[in-house]
């Protein structure tokens, strides 16, 4: 993974200062809240309901032990003893007091972490695969193209006030999982038909209350080009993103006004200005990030699982990926026990997933889109012991990709923006399925739940998604069907009148009674609600 250098260092622990002065300002009353909200926002500080969130960067979900083991001493010094990890493979902390926020930021600084630019109209932390690096299926690691645009857009200066937030998402196996179409902008590394390596570029995507799938501007960038394509699609929304409206400011109202088409006629000639002018990174800078991201020292070893143990060989099941060397898997590490929080995990829990890097991962750790963690590099020979470990810790679920597998924001038990809780609910919907034993004969089927309509939890892209709303004072919850982020993206479609959280749990369960008896050998809940349409879920929903 990717080391600090001195200027590195340096430019992080002067922004920590900086920042100190600022929240002893605004302690002592010489700047007022206007004044100081856009200077704690550049740092990932948030005012919510109760109290100030922190949100970390965790650049393309990658860290290591000795970063975790800070995560969790932060979560004990500043907070209330854990953290939340969030879809764009963040961790917040949601509860900080402003004497603290500098402090907290100076131990993330010790090992190589900050909170810049994960708030505000800037480029957001970039995201990836979380399987990056490991995953059988990709033409290459995708994560030193992460790096290096996570070096080209920090403090950039054309790109500090962009007119709305900027999230970038980079890929490199046709299956997406990373949400990469709904970014706004997706980046997937492919070969071409001379197997050449590059770049293919979506812009134009995005959730909240106006949902869109990016479109295709390019086929085929050369990678020593991908930064330069990518600034020619910045800039060119940057020129004529609306600043006059924040609910028209994303780059998909661009993409969508201007259509696809003259959008990408404009950043093909801003593209082709920059090259004409020399605006080209040296190829060696991308030589020397990608260095940090060479293979650990795998072994040869056991390349079948004993899978005597029947909740062993479960877990193998759902929560194993396959690896590109056969003695090895990815490992998930559940944070979505029944009952639980999803993403959320505390201190305790955060030093065990740093031992066990540690111990049976090269020291490497990852932060899935889904919230939970992944050890990356994990032997065959190792599962036993890791899983019995994890288990003994309540880590160990076997749930990955199931209806017990909720992506959930924090809606409204933390959230100002919110109409509607969510984790409350995403509790309450794991326990009735575990209670009635059909979590495993559902199969995959991804429920995500959004407490209000910046979409957070992204309810557009599950296969059953949630919206919390407000209706008259009460908590009211819209039914979506039909929705996927992977590489067969599509959006939900609602069902018709929301309910109350009694009832969208129990429309849950009556929806998925329907796929069950329609169901075909082999077919997902997507699969199964595409072939037969709407209408069945409505009729059993409403009569």
């Amino acid at each position: 993974m990717y080391q600090y250098d001195q200027y590195d260092q340096a430019m992080v622990d002067a922004r920590v200062e900086e920042f100190r002065d600022q929240a002893r300002r605004r302690l002592e009353g010489k700047l007022t809240e206007d004044q100081f909200k856009p200077l704690r926002l550049m740092n990932g500080l948030y005012l919510q309901l109760h109290a100030y969130m922190l949100r970390v960067a965790i650049p393309y979900g990658t860290l290591n032990a000795r970063q975790m083991e800070a995560l969790a001493d932060i979560a004990d010094k500043y907070d209330r003893g854990y953290g939340h990890f969030t879809t764009r493979q963040n961790i917040q902390y949601n509860w900080i007091k402003l004497d603290d926020a500098a402090d907290a930021l100076a131990d993330l600084a010790k090992v190589e972490m900050h909170a810049i630019q994960t708030s505000g109209n800037c480029i957001r932390n970039i995201s990836s695969d979380h399987f990056a690096g490991a995953a059988h299926d990709e033409v290459a690691d995708p994560r030193p193209y992460a790096e290096l645009l996570r070096q080209w857009s920090s403090f950039h200066p054309e790109f500090t006030y962009l007119p709305r937030k900027f999230k970038i998402a980079v890929i490199a196996a046709e299956k997406d999982r990373a949400a990469m179409r709904l970014h706004d902008i997706g980046i997937r590394i492919l070969k071409n038909d001379a197997g050449e390596i590059g770049a293919q570029f979506y812009a134009g995507g995005g959730m909240g209350r106006t949902p869109m799938i990016a479109p295709l501007i390019r086929d085929f960038v050369p990678l020593d080009q991908l930064i330069t394509y990518a600034e020619a699609c910045l800039r060119v929304y940057n020129r004529y993103g609306r600043r006059d409206n924040k609910y028209k400011a994303r780059i998909k109202i661009l993409v969508h006004e201007l259509g696809a088409a003259e959008y990408t006629r404009q950043v093909e000639e801003e593209f082709a200005h920059m090259l004409s002018a020399g605006v080209e990174p040296p190829r060696e800078e991308l030589a020397r990030i990608a260095a940090y991201f060479n293979d650990p020292a795998f072994v040869d070893g056991p390349k079948t699982i004993d899978r005597s143990d029947p909740d062993f060989a479960l877990w193998v099941d759902r929560n194993t990926h396959r690896h590109k060397h056969d003695a090895y898997v990815s490992a998930v590490i559940s944070l979505k026990p029944v009952g639980g929080i999803p993403g959320d995990a505390t201190s305790d829990q955060m030093r065990l997933v740093a031992k066990l890097a540690r111990d049976y991962s090269f020291d490497e750790l990852r932060v899935m889109h889904t919230q939970n963690l992944l050890l990356p590099h994990v032997r065959i020979a190792d599962l036993p012991a890791l899983w019995a470990a994890l288990d003994a810790a309540g880590l160990g679920s076997p749930n990955m990709d199931t209806i017990e597998d909720i992506i959930a924001c924090p809606g409204l038990d933390y959230c100002s923006l919110a109409n509607a809780r969510s984790i409350p609910l995403a509790q309450r919907i794991t326990e009735r399925f575990a209670a009635n034993g059909r979590t495993g004969e559902l199969g995959e089927l991804k429920l995500k739940i959004s407490g209000c309509i910046n979409a957070c939890g992204h309810h557009h892209a599950g296969h059953i998604g949630i919206l919390g709303v407000d209706k008259k004072g009460t908590e009211n919850y819209q039914l979506s069907l039909g929705g996927s982020e992977a590489e067969d993206v599509s959006l939900a479609k609602i069902t018709g009148p929301g309910f109350d959280e009694d009832g969208v749990i129990a429309a849950v369960e009556t929806v998925t009674d329907v796929y069950l008896g329609a169901r075909q050998d082999g077919e997902r809940f997507l699969d199964t609600y595409r072939r037969i349409g709407m209408e069945p879920f409505k009729e059993a929903l409403y009569g």
